[in-house]
């Protein structure tokens, strides 16, 4: 099992960037094989939209949390590490540009040695989609467009494309991503329409807000979707999140879970490096 960890939101200065540097080449240093970031665009000081990944309806961010853009963020990491993948853990696909994003991720996966992955979700605050200029209620289906146009420019010398938001003929997207296929697409989300969408298209699935019970719920979805587009679900790998925990670990690892990615809890990287180097030690270095 690999193992990722998440940036510290709100307990560090992520936006800093001798504090990301110096959190990416932490990660790097203990072992981590990514690091993952969040995306939003703008927090709402009056959101009515629902956080459906806790029962209060509240998201842990408050609207004055700082969130850097994840792929500049991810692309300032790449230039001070070797190895390390570099992951959205989840940017909000319907409110980018498609042919835009197929265009910045390709490029950031080429400069940084082929290491970017594009973990996605279709949001959840109708007031940021609003803001953003972007439909709220048709997220999924344009979603599940923008997939297939990226893959399209990533994989094709010459891309066309007709579909219900975008059309193009006869275009060429240079540089292609230096990974086989194209950046790896991760689906996120807690829905049964996520996991459908990740049976479907993803190269992986991120169950997001859920316990084992119910990843292993919706990975059932997963797979019935993948087998009805003849796909085989065992080449869908699944990521879960958690604490840096050896006994949740191992829960994972027997579940078939094939990334864990660790909340941290703290932003001070000494305490940190203190609470993660065990881990990495006797349960990351066991699993890998």
């Amino acid at each position: 099992m690999k193992f990722g960890l998440t940036a510290p939101y709100q307990m560090g200065a992520i936006e800093d960037g001798d504090y990301a540097t110096r959190f990416a080449r932490l990660a790097e240093e203990l072992g981590f094989e990514s690091v993952w970031v969040v995306e939003h665009a703008v927090m709402c000081v009056e959101c009515h939209s629902k956080y459906p990944y806790h029962p209060s309806g509240r998201s842990p961010f408050d609207e004055d949390v700082t969130q850097p853009d994840p792929l500049i963020w991810l692309t300032w990491a790449a230039a001070a590490t070797e190895r390390l993948r570099l992951g959205t853990g989840i940017l909000i696909l319907p409110q980018r540009n498609p042919v835009v994003l197929a265009k910045t991720l390709a490029s950031a996966d080429r400069l940084s040695g082929g290491r970017m992955m594009l973990g996605m979700g279709v949001g959840w605050v109708r007031e940021e989609a609003d803001a953003v200029g972007t439909s709220f209620d048709d997220r999924g289906r344009r979603a599940n467009e923008y997939i297939d146009i990226m893959r399209a420019l990533w994989r094709e010398p010459v891309s066309s494309f007709q579909g219900e938001y975008h059309s193009f003929s006869g275009v060429v997207s240079k540089p292609k991503p230096v990974q086989e296929g194209g950046v790896p697409i991760i689906v996120g989300g807690h829905s049964k329409a996520a996991a459908r969408r990740a049976g479907r298209q993803g190269d992986g699935f991120y169950p997001l807000g859920v316990d084992l019970d119910g990843m292993r719920g919706l990975v059932d979805v997963m797979s019935q979707a993948a087998r009805e587009a003849d796909r085989d679900p065992a080449t869908i790998e699944i990521t879960m999140g958690g604490a840096p925990n050896a006994d949740l670990a191992a829960q994972y690892r027997d579940a078939g879970v094939g990334r864990t990615v660790i909340f941290p809890g703290t932003g001070d990287l000494d305490e940190l490096r203190g609470q993660l180097e065990p881990f990495a030690e006797n349960v990351m270095q066991r699993y890998a």
